[in-house]
């Protein structure tokens, strides 16, 4: 029986541009859905967060360019936290699906890489 999901996932941009911050989230959502096995129909809701350097572009205005237009998203400032991750744009997208939370895959990319080593791969 389907149940509701959390998955996690987060990018770096190089530069602050809207093309890049639309390929970076892009690519993320890609990698999201192809290790998960997610239907789009699967979707609640996704919250993105960027940090105080990134002004170029919504994260969602990218999301709704990879199809995402008839889902609720929502973009929010990340902390501005001393020694953190510079141009990170984090997304947390709640699902339906029958998998475990051990059998979801987040997903870090570029510079985020590095953020949660303790979550499943």
């Amino acid at each position: 029986m389907p149940t509701v999901r959390a998955l996690r996932g987060a990018t770096t941009v190089d530069e602050d541009t809207e093309e890049q911050i639309f390929d970076r989230v892009i690519a993320l959502l890609t990698a999201m859905f192809d290790r998960n096995g997610i239907d789009k129909r699967d979707l609640i809701s996704v919250i993105f967060t960027a940090t105080d350097d990134i002004h170029a572009a919504f994260p969602a205005a990218a999301a709704r360019k990879f199809g995402l237009g008839d889902v609720p998203l929502l973009c929010a400032r990340e902390l501005d936290i001393d020694g953190g991750t510079p141009r990170c744009i984090r997304v947390l997208m709640h699902l339906t699906t029958d998998r475990s939370r051990d059998e979801l895959h987040h997903v870090y990319l570029e510079g985020a890489s590095n953020l949660r080593d303790d979550l499943p791969a």
